[in-house]
């Protein structure tokens, strides 16, 4: 089974139903199976061949998805890429990935690799003889998509089609996915949390309406977005949740025909996700983990049992057939939704060290405690920022926060960012007390700065370096 075979199978069986819908278009499935077909047209008399990769540089449109699904019938390697992706960092990409053609539509291209627009390429496709689908197995890779690797330097994760489908076919079984629902991708394409979106969809053949780059991070028309559209599946980090709980009214306003909340990517904080639960008791409520090199991994359902729960959620058990284990605290994952590899290096073969630290609750879940690289050294003992973390959320007067280390050696110092909660003015001192009656004294902040939010990476994550930087700049280190 191919990732591009949903479409085509929807395409015959229901033909007018929708299938993609971005803020001024919509497509349906016989609409997006022509046009996928179109762009494979002119994607084969580009000379793109099976194995070779296509960089889509562009907005998050029905276009976009078109092109992808082109990309996939022609047996190539689909690499997203945003079109707010500074020109430097697609310019890596391009190197790392050597893509036959870049799609844009935007005219922007990177020197040295042929490029065109989406609109040009259509039209090319729509004068030229039309293309069969190149037949893929479930081996072949299918995306690549690129994380910040620790050098400082796009890291390209290479999926296959079978990686995919091993998570999508679970999570379609998991929520019970039909094809009238309506899900909402928030996640850019480049993220792996897309991957649901898109093809849990195409798969049941139901419809997923794209949130744009902009959308994604206003409060009041995400609210609006999600209850104007009907939509029936929502997934995406906690911090867009936090934003429109926050700032557009989320809770007040219900969840209208929402029957399942999914979120992955990072911590919730306790309260806000308590205050969620206790708001939607109708909604479905699952947490996923996972990171970009074995997607979801391991699930976990919340219910009304976790509102008397003070510390963080379990991440759960395994899913999609993997096996999950713990090798000296760090998670280890084996199975079928482990990536083929890193683009540019060997294979991958057996299980993948994810760098996350996990431990086993009094049930038997799994809990995470952070990340191996993000274990520091402060008054010489070795602390996990998670712990201190979540610590500090479970104050009253705190909404959420994050630690960072501030100076090495002997001057090494752990410093608090926190968001408080409406009304409150969390204190140093009472702070800290509350800290030592949990943790060991060498686990003591040494400094708060309070903050209305904690930045984030273009995928939602907590943005530590930004945290840093910052606080070496209000000390003067």
């Amino acid at each position: 089974m191919s990732l591009y075979a949903p479409v085509a199978d929807a395409a015959a069986r229901t033909p007018d139903a929708l299938a993609v819908a971005d803020l001024t278009t919509a497509l349906t499935y016989g609409e997006l199976d022509a046009r996928a077909d179109t762009y494979l047209a002119a994607l084969r008399a580009r000379g793109v061949r099976p194995g070779d990769r296509v960089l889509v540089w562009t907005r998050k449109t029905t276009d976009a998805v078109a092109v992808a699904q082109a990309v996939l019938r022609c047996g190539a390697i689909h690499v997203p890429v945003p079109r707010s992706d500074p020109d430097r960092r697609v310019a890596r990409i391009a190197a790392d990935a050597r893509p036959a053609l870049t799609v844009t539509d935007h005219g922007g291209h990177v020197t040295g690799h042929p490029a065109v627009r989406c609109a040009d390429l259509y039209r090319e496709g729509a004068r030229g003889p039309r293309a069969a689908p190149h037949p893929v197995r479930a081996a072949d890779p299918a995306h690549i998509l690129y994380t910040s690797g620790s050098t400082g330097r796009p890291k390209g994760v290479c999926l296959s089609h079978g990686n995919t489908l091993a998570f999508v076919d679970w999570a379609c079984r998991e929520l019970e996915i039909t094809a009238a629902d309506r899900l909402a991708n928030h996640a850019a394409f480049s993220f792996d949390l897309s991957l649901f979106d898109l093809y849990a969809a195409f798969r049941a053949g139901a419809s997923v309406h794209l949130v744009g780059e902009t959308l994604a991070r206003a409060a009041e028309p995400l609210v609006a977005f999600l209850l104007e559209r009907r939509i029936t599946l929502w997934y995406s980090v906690p911090s867009a949740l936090m934003l429109m709980a926050e700032h557009g009214e989320l809770l007040e306003r219900g969840p209208g025909t929402l029957r399942a909340c999914v979120f992955a990517g990072e911590r919730f904080p306790p309260k806000p996700l308590r205050a969620l639960r206790r708001a939607w008791p109708g909604v479905r409520m699952l947490n996923w983990y996972g990171p970009t090199e074995t997607n979801v991994c391991t699930s976990y359902e919340v219910t009304a049992a976790d509102l008397a729960r003070t510390g963080a959620i379990p991440i759960g058990s395994p899913v999609a057939g993997d096996t999950v284990t713990l090798d000296d605290g760090e998670i280890v994952v084996d199975g079928p939704t482990v990536m083929l590899g890193y683009w540019g290096g060997e294979p991958h073969h057996g299980p993948y060290r994810t760098g996350d630290r996990g431990r086993y609750d009094a049930d038997g879940l799994l809990e995470y405690r952070g990340r191996t690289d993000d274990m520091v050294k402060v008054r010489g003992h070795r602390i996990e920022p998670a712990e201190v973390n979540g610590t500090l959320a479970a104050h009253e007067s705190v909404r959420d926060a994050a630690v960072v280390v501030v100076g090495t050696g002997l001057d090494a110092r752990l410093h608090a960012f926190v968001v408080p909660e409406a009304g409150h003015t969390p204190a140093f001192a009472e702070l800290r007390r509350h800290c030592a009656r949990y943790l060991p004294p060498y686990m003591a902040i040494d400094a708060v700065h309070t903050v209305g939010g904690l930045p984030r990476t273009a995928n939602g994550k907590v943005d530590r370096a930004a945290l840093g930087d910052r606080a070496t700049r209000e000390v003067g280190v």
